[in-house]
């Protein structure tokens, strides 16, 4: 292994080159164009064998990356904020036609008003698309996603695909040092995708054809929601495999930071979980118990395991650095879904944090613990939804 100090885009073109993928296609777009730039030059240079498709936008991107999949290459495209929303068509025939793209969307908020930093309403809005979505807190852990999401999804049981959100400018264009391991290793760990239905001349098929609704339709939507029942296990066991090889150990779709005896806990995804680890630090230091769970995977959603996390604690602060206009934060909503039915249901608010890449200090998690703790002294939440730092 090398250490070297990257960006989160290079760190991402590093996973792409040791994925070996094999077909890159892609249109570029601020704060994510550095990812391609650099799959460009690795092309150029001989560093990986691909081929790099110029195309006219993110819809077409995702089109070629569907096609080379089929035809059983291993297929990368990476993107942002508009070019995510544009390619929205395409994500439903990609998870349609279980192809296991992977691709890395840089978080950024979408216009009007025109803004590249980060929010994560682009992949929030795709959430019903079929795709797996992955958020990074570092970036090592963008790296080593991207390497992990190939053998996730190309598991046969799975036949899938990955997004991976890295937020925009805090990981994108921060360096930080990041081990890139030895391709001899991932080929080990990654071995060549074998496509269970590859398109072929001699053998003839038929995908994605007219399905009336007496037919079978419905049976392959069923289909994919089995596929994201097994996704949970099979990446706990990925993990496992991975930290035997690599030594780096990642924790399924949660992590916990100080979260077993906590009696307020935070719910964030994203790299603003650095910062409420160090805001934990600093409560703790005063003898306050609060925690933090940082949401590693959206979709599937984890709906057990953060039921068994929040199992003993008192209040539940959930952040969103995305809303969903007339209703609420995707996480809150989601959280709330999972908790339904439950034997212990701990009181709950929503914080909108973030929005247009707005900094979230540890003055503004100081803020947000000592309102859950205020809520939970008082024995009543104030308010279900609270924006915090907004200036009217």
């Amino acid at each position: 292994m090398v250490k070297k100090i990257m960006t989160g885009n290079v760190a991402a073109a590093w996973g792409a080159r040791l994925s070996r993928t094999e077909v890159i296609a892609a249109y570029p777009i601020t704060p994510q164009t550095s990812i391609v730039e650099k799959l460009a030059q690795f092309v150029s240079n001989g560093d990986l064998k691909a081929e790099y498709i110029h195309v006219e936008s993110e819809h077409s991107a995702m089109a070629a990356c569907i096609a080379a999949s089929q035809t059983g290459a291993r297929a990368f495209t990476a993107t942002s904020s508009q070019g995510l929303v544009l390619m929205h068509e395409m994500l439903h025939w990609a998870s349609g036609a279980r192809v296991p793209i992977v691709m890395v969307n840089v978080n950024r908020a979408l216009a009007p008003p025109w803004n590249v930093w980060v929010e994560h309403t682009d992949m929030i809005s795709q959430r019903d698309t079929g795709w797996i979505q992955f958020y990074a807190e570092s970036n090592q852990e963008v790296l080593d996603t991207l390497i992990m999401s190939y053998k996730l999804c190309e598991d046969i049981k799975i036949q899938l695909p990955a997004m991976i959100g890295l937020d925009a400018f805090y990981l994108s264009h921060t360096s930080e040092i990041v081990d890139i391991p030895d391709q001899e290793q991932v080929d080990k760990f990654l071995p060549k995708y074998e496509s269970a239905y590859p398109l072929d001349t001699e053998n003839p098929l038929s995908i994605g054809s007219l399905s009336m609704p007496n037919q079978w339709y419905s049976e392959f939507r069923y289909k994919i929601y089995e596929a994201m029942e097994r996704v949970l296990p099979k990446l706990n066991q990925i993990e496992k495999d991975f930290y035997k090889e690599f030594g780096r150990k990642y924790t399924g779709p949660l992590e916990l930071y100080n979260t077993e005896d906590a009696e307020v806990i935070l719910i964030i995804s994203g790299a603003a979980s650095g910062t409420i680890k160090e805001t934990v630090d600093i409560f703790r230091k005063k003898g306050i118990k609060v925690g933090l769970i940082r949401l590693r995977i959206f979709r599937p959603f984890p709906s057990e395991a953060l039921s068994k996390a929040l199992s003993n604690t008192s209040f539940v602060g959930v952040i969103d650095r995305s809303f969903s206009f007339g209703h609420e934060g995707a996480i809150f909503t989601e959280l709330k879904a999972s908790l339904y039915g439950k034997k212990y249901f701990p009181m709950i608010k929503n914080f909108i944090v973030g929005i247009g890449g707005r900094d979230i200090t540890t003055g503004t998690i100081t803020k947000i613990y000592e309102n859950c703790l205020s809520c939970l002294n008082n024995k009543k939440v104030d308010v279900s939804i609270e924006w915090i730092d907004i200036k009217v």
